[in-house]
């Protein structure tokens, strides 16, 4: 007296108590037999308390008894087998859902959890997982909405009955095989079996570019990870210039009076070796304004400097977006003392071009004489 029911997430066999339930048991029975519950949704999941499916609609308002199939539609639901009662006392167990009015039609669910005798009152236990509980713990850790159904589809595939006592109506014939059936145009959402395409119905140019911004996503959550970000949805400033292909002669000094004509900068640096000194031979020029930034990417690129011509873009770098979020780099580097994880802060925070402040507000006329006695072309 038992059904081995086949569905998204395993197999199950549900033994029955068919000496205490007989009538209740004859509809579940039956219905397997006439493949009723094929391809129905677990429609609501309740995480620790229940699984409900039985539902051919999928929506929890449909369903019918077996006793339909003999006497019409005055038969779809009958009357719940109150005695003996059987509680809802641990996972595992199956029982029919009340329609409201103390009966029962095709609908049913599965205890998700132990202690849930207040069902009692209501639904009837005629039957439980024998073997497969493994599925219980499955479709309890499934998504779902709000309103309980699973975000992927978990269905009943097929029922076989392994043991019927009951004795078959003459009139009623039961298929040989499963329906066939398309799920697909059941419900819009997916199936156990189906994975989200990003990419469906995008050109192959759209789909490259897809890729990258996945690629680049992913790269930027790794970097945050490893503290190399402070936040993975940081972004570059964007009144931040980045200069290179400098000559290792050209100062601060000179980059700031060049690039002031664009517009206010409020710092210029000429990124230099820690220990010798030496010009790295690219710099970062932070306007006041993006305008006066922009205006000056677009006429300073590859424009002749000391001799060297130079090539100017947007700045990538977010090592000052530490500071907005109360990092810095440098303390963060296996500090030896308290003493050197003092140093390294301060040093960060220093400014990097101590003779900028005394430069600021250059008089034009200086500014020209300085354009003229360095070999500028623009």
């Amino acid at each position: 007296m038992a059904v081995l029911l086949e569905t998204s997430l395993g197999q199950l066999v549900v033994d029955l108590y068919c000496d205490e339930k007989p009538r209740t048991c004859t509809n579940f029975i039956k219905l397997c037999k006439l493949k009723h519950f094929n391809f129905c949704l677990f429609h609501c999941v309740q995480k620790n308390l229940v699984a409900q499916s039985g539902d051919p609609s999928g929506t929890g308002h449909g369903g019918w008894s077996f006793f339909k199939y003999l006497y019409g539609d005055q038969a779809s639901y009958f009357d719940a087998e109150k005695k003996p009662k059987i509680s809802h006392t641990r996972k595992g167990l199956v029982s029919m859902v009340d329609n409201g009015s103390g009966q029962h039609g095709s609908q049913f669910f599965i205890t998700l959890g132990d202690d849930l005798s207040y069902l009692d009152d209501t639904h009837t236990v005629f039957g439980y997982i024998a073997e497969g509980m493994d599925f219980v713990e499955r479709i309890n850790d499934v998504y779902c909405d709000k309103n309980g159904r699973p975000f992927r589809n978990v269905r009943i595939h097929h029922t076989i009955v392994l043991d019927d006592p009951f004795d078959s109506p003459k009139m009623i014939r039961y298929p040989d095989s499963p329906p066939s059936i398309n799920v697909s145009t059941l419900d819009t959402r997916l199936e156990e079996d189906e994975e989200l395409d990003d990419a469906e119905g995008l050109s192959p140019t759209q789909v490259e570019e897809l890729k990258i911004e996945q690629e680049v996503r992913t790269h930027t959550q790794l970097l945050t990870l490893i503290g190399d970000l402070p936040d993975a949805n940081v972004k570059p400033p964007n009144n931040v210039l980045f200069v290179c292909k400098l000559n290792p002669v050209t100062t601060s000094e000179d980059l700031e009076i060049i690039f002031s004509r664009f517009g206010e900068i409020k710092s210029c640096e000429v990124i230099r070796d820690k220990r010798t000194g030496a010009s790295l031979q690219y710099a970062f020029i932070e306007y006041e304004k993006e305008a006066d930034c922009e205006d000056a990417y677009f006429k300073m690129d590859k424009v002749v400097i000391d001799d060297r011509r130079i090539h100017v873009d947007f700045s990538q770098s977010v090592a000052r977006e530490w500071q907005s979020y109360g990092k810095d780099k440098l303390a963060r580097i296996q500090p030896s003392s308290e003493s050197k994880k003092s140093r390294d802060v301060k040093q960060a925070c220093l400014p990097r071009s101590p003779e900028r402040n005394s430069r600021r507000n250059y008089p034009s006329i200086l500014i020209a004489m300085k354009i003229r006695k360095r070999n500028i072309v623009l």
